[in-house]
């Protein structure tokens, strides 16, 4: 199953956050709880982590990318319920 990684919403006051650094690169696959990147807003960094086991389809942003939440930030792919 194909899936959208956005940008999150860390708090209701937050519209945009800047990507700092990716720590996963296409093709990687990524177990739930692993840091796919880190995230800034309002001078705090915090980590996105997976949600579930996927691989990583594509980057669609670049590190320094300031993106409006729920931006599409990367695409995976999960393997289907069975």
């Amino acid at each position: 199953m194909k899936i959208e990684i956005t940008m999150p919403r860390l708090n209701e006051a937050m519209e945009t956050g800047i990507l700092c650094q990716w720590n996963v690169e296409e093709g990687d696959t990524v177990s739930a709880g692993d840091i796919l990147c880190e995230i800034e807003y309002n001078k705090v960094v915090t980590e996105l982590e997976a949600d579930r086991d996927m691989t990583i389809v594509s980057l669609l942003a670049e590190e320094g990318d300031e993106l409006p939440c729920g931006a599409v930030i990367a695409a995976a792919e999960t393997e289907a319920d069975a």
